[in-house]
């Protein structure tokens, strides 16, 4: 024993000494590696602690840290990756969120050295999660197909790779090029939903790119030049940004707002040409504002104390009230990458309609996205048909805000489903109106690997639906959740919020009754636990957003908890029902985010300082609402907080007073009007500078009509024009798509299980794929197998059909290979050596085909043939140890 650990002990001194040994010869004639000018904070000192300097004196350069950086992000010899050696991606969870080799990356090495304008866009959260997101992917497309501009993406790392970075000096970096984002010329970052703002601000951090605008124009005379040495300019965009973004406004040199596929290819042309007049920081964002419509520079804008957080113009030339974009969707450039890790919609995604016209009164994005713009049906066919085969996905989503309103689903959801018939394709739909879902809908969703169904409800009876313009009646409700029963499902998910304005007790228990109702009308009595109807509802807390009726409302979270404790009693006594519930605390900070000014500024950052950012907010919840509390009141914002937890203002509050309801004459008044008018409806607001094309006027006018119960029309089916001040300017109008023949059901797919031709490939694996955990490989595997359009044969599962594909053994994460070996089982006979070069064209680039040869199914005896796991007796490894003085071996060549 004591030899074996003096043996082991060698052993890692040996290691250690060859690893301190290689880094030194990588870094020869540049030293360490960190980024140039990186504020680094002395050795023991705590992130954000007090009169914290944000810049260190370093000793290089700026020259020659870019060399070494970029000499770095190319390394990939075998041995490093990125200067990462293969034991530390080894050790990192899913390494291959980082490689950037996926299939339809676009920022090849090529492109991004010929480029003449370098963008990243990054997205404040995991990959699994980014990578997923279709407008992310969109932009990312849309910019690299502007000419002279390379595009290339970034997420938040893991906390693995985190600590890796930081161990290393190393900057956050992109995933294709491998350059750190420091290196590119903009930066741009998606703010999806209110907290992810303090994400922003850890990407940052970890990019060693200065938090605020102010402190990246540190050369404001000199040319801006990231090449010489400047900050990237940093944007953002995304819903929140759009709906108000003023509380992160410090940290950001400009805003994106609204849709983006139009607005970021003319922001890249615009930074062309600064680039080409060599204009200082400031003169390049100020051409932005003014030439760029869509482009909010919140430097060039004031909110003076006593205003109420409302914004003005303070230099001459910028638009008064910048604008929001809206674009035509384009379903071509929504095939996009194929990530090899399981990702949180792990599907292709194509949009059929943006923006919504129903009127909800607690939606942002239906006030955010008018007007509503149908695709043109076949070009939503065409695009399914396209990326179905060149991604190699099996699933994929029709994706709008309310997927029922788009009048055309049924024609082209059974188009489609007709011509995929036999590729067994799933397609799922992510919204639906419950009173649309019909028949044709049902056929759409069945079949095998037959998806879930989603419908809100958001009200438990017909008084607060009507407040909140829901426009859905208790007998739709019914009809669907029938139709749905009848075709098949067993569960069905709702939404449902509480704290809606106007919400009494009764509204609250209507839920619980409604969920009861539903229950025992639509099961049937057999007495057989699998007929009976089950519920998956989930339970929100309503957050009022900007540009909404309902943005002046606040409801108090002790309210909130005793109505969800409400909720919960009564719930325990209906059967068949699971219930989820939303965190109060997080709703009462999405709220206080959302609808705050830019005084809020040192609340983010110091809630970053004490670590409440990435998903902290669910795996360590209290610890992050303790840091963000600590943030509120150091900041001096605990007032501020404080009147949105107690419930500032319940604009509701007069619902029951006759004067106060008829003063609107039927919803066609106005409540900031006449005897009971108040005044704080007339006051500015943080976001009213934004130029979503809602008239506030119109808001108030509309929560006239919430207070008399009053619904509104859906303008875009009814052609009754609501007057809300989109249409009719520059942007745009309804487009209403004319719907096709629904054409006739050719039913489900039937799979194919014949065992016609049974194909055992051997294969290599080597550079960034040996990174590719063996589930993922497996998965791209048969990806690969259906972009080759090899008709491989699939298992007779009643649930979940699936290919006839299989490996022989499992390698360690980080372990290349020169004779893997892969069985693929066809339905129909094909020449062995043409299946070779199909699957070898779909592949990853490091898997190539070595060989292939034909496998007999069964034996003459009509016995099975043994499976290759079976006839498996032995396997060569080649291990490479790190001692003193070891060369590197020669790659060994197999018999």
């Amino acid at each position: 024993r004591r030899r074996r650990r003096r043996t082991r002990a060698r052993t890692r001194r040996a290691t250690m000494c060859a690893m301190r040994t290689y880094t030194t010869s990588v870094a020869t004639g540049s030293s360490a590696t960190a980024p140039r000018r990186w504020r680094r904070r002395e050795p023991g000192r705590c992130r954000g602690a007090a009169g914290e300097k944000v810049r260190a004196v370093t000793t290089r350069t700026d020259a020659e840290q870019r060399e070494e950086e970029r000499i770095m992000a190319s390394l990939e010899d075998g041995d490093t990756l990125a200067g990462f050696t293969k034991r530390e991606w080894s050790a990192i969870q899913s390494p291959a969120r980082y490689l950037g080799n996926e299939i339809g990356a676009m920022c090849d090495e090529d492109k991004f050295t010929k480029a003449e304008l370098r963008m990243a866009m990054a997205y404040p959260e995991v990959y699994e999660v980014g990578s997923s997101n279709l407008g992310h992917i969109v932009l990312y497309t849309a910019l690299n197909r502007t000419p002279g501009v390379a595009c290339d993406r970034s997420y938040l790392p893991g906390d693995d790779m985190a600590a890796l970075l930081k161990s290393k000096n190393r900057a956050l970096f992109a995933v294709e090029s491998k350059r750190p984002l420091a290196h590119f010329d903009a930066l741009g970052l998606s703010v999806a939903y209110e907290l992810s703002a303090i994400n922003i601000l850890e990407m940052m951090h970890l990019s060693h790119i200065p938090l605020t605008a102010r402190e990246r124009d540190d050369k404001p005379d000199e040319v801006w030049d990231v090449n010489a040495g400047s900050w990237p300019i940093v944007f953002a965009g995304g819903p929140t940004a759009t709906s108000n973004p003023e509380p992160f406004a410090e940290f950001l040199d400009f805003i994106a707002l609204g849709d983006g596929e139009d607005v970021l290819p003319e922001i890249a042309e615009s930074l062309k040409k600064s680039k080409r007049a060599k204009l200082t920081r400031e003169e390049t964002l100020y051409r932005l504002a003014c030439d760029v419509e869509g482009v909010y520079a919140p430097q060039f804008y004031d909110a003076p104390p006593g205003w109420g957080g409302a914004v003005f113009p303070i230099r001459e030339g910028v638009p008064e009230r910048p604008r929001r974009r809206v674009a035509t969707p384009d379903p071509m450039l929504q095939v996009g990458l194929v990530p090899y890790v399981e990702t949180i919609h792990d599907r292709m995604t194509i949009e059929i309609r943006r923006g919504c016209t129903r009127g909800c009164r607690f939606c942002s994005p239906g006030m955010l996205t008018r007007p509503a713009r149908d695709v043109n049906p076949e070009l939503v066919v065409q695009a399914v048909e396209e990326g179905i085969r060149k991604t190699g996905y099996n699933e994929f989503s029709l994706l709008s805000l309310s997927c029922s309103d788009y009048l055309a689903l049924p024609a082209v959801g059974l188009e489609i489903k007709n011509r995929l018939k036999d590729q067994n394709v799933t397609l799922s739909l992510p919204s639906q109106r419950i009173d649309r879902f019909d028949d044709s809908i049902a056929d759409i969703l069945g079949g095998s690997g037959k998806v879930g169904l989603t419908f809100a409800p958001e009200a438990g009876t017909q008084r607060l639906r009507d407040i909140i313009n829901k426009g859905l009646t208790n007998e739709d409700l019914l009809r669907g959740v029938q139709n749905a029963y009848d075709r098949g499902w067993r569960n069905v998910k709702l939404y449902f919020m509480i704290g809606l304005p106007g919400e009494l007790d009764s509204d609250v228990l209507g839920i619980a009754e409604t969920l009861g109702w539903l229950i025992r009308t639509v099961s049937r009595p057999t007495g057989r636990k699998k007929d009976q109807l089950t519920i998956t509802c989930t339970i929100s807390n309503f957050t009022p957003k900007p540009h909404t009726p309902f943005q002046w409302h606040t409801v108090s979270t002790s309210e909130f908890e005793r109505k969800s404790a409400l909720l919960r009693e009564a719930l325990k006594k209906v059967k068949g029902v699971k219930a989820n519930y939303t965190s109060v605390r997080i709703s009462a900070m999405e709220d206080f985010l959302g609808r705050g000014d830019r005084s809020l500024a040192p609340v983010l950052k110091r809630a970053w300082e004490l670590g409440a950012h990435k998903d902290t907010w669910w795996d360590g919840a209290e610890s992050s609402f303790a840091s963000f509390d600590r943030a509120v009141e150091e900041s001096g914002m605990g007032w501020k907080y404080r009147q949105v937890v107690d419930g500032e203002w319940d604009v509701m509050e007069k619902l029951g007073d006759g004067n106060y309801r008829g003063q609107g004459g039927g919803g066609k008044g106005r409540i900031d009007r006449g005897a009971a008018a108040d005044k704080r409806l007339d006051a500015p607001l943080p976001w009213d500078h934004i130029d979503t094309g809602i008239s506030k006027v119109w808001l108030k006018t509309d929560l006239q009509k919430a207070l008399e119960g009053q619904t509104v029309p859906d303008c875009a089916h009814s052609g009754i024009c609501t007057e809300c001040g989109v249409c009719g300017g520059d942007f745009g109008e309804n487009v209403v798509a004319v719907p096709p023949p629904v054409p006739a059901f050719e039913g489900h797919h039937a799979p194919d299980g014949r065992k016609c031709q049974r194909l055992r490939f051997t294969f290599t694996k080597k550079g960034k794929e040996i990174y590719i955990g063996h589930l993922d490989m497996l998965r791209s595997l048969e990806r690969a197998a259906r972009r080759a359009a090899l008709p491989v044969s699939t298992s007779l599962s009643p649930f979940s059909s699936r290919l006839r594909i299989s490996t022989a053994m499992p390698l360690p994460l980080g372990a290349s290979s020169q004779a893997e070996l892969l069985e693929i089982i066809l339905v129909d006979r094909r020449d062995p050596s043409a299946v070779a070069r199909d699957l070898a064209s779909a592949l990853p680039q490091g898997m190539q085909i070595q060989d292939v040869e034909e496998i007999p199914i069964k034996y003459l005896n009509g016995t099975v043939t043994e499976s290759m796991s079976e006839l498996l007796t032995s396997a060569t490894f080649i291990v490479h140890v790190a001692v003193p003085g070891a060369v590197k071996a020669p790659d060994v060549k197999l018999a």
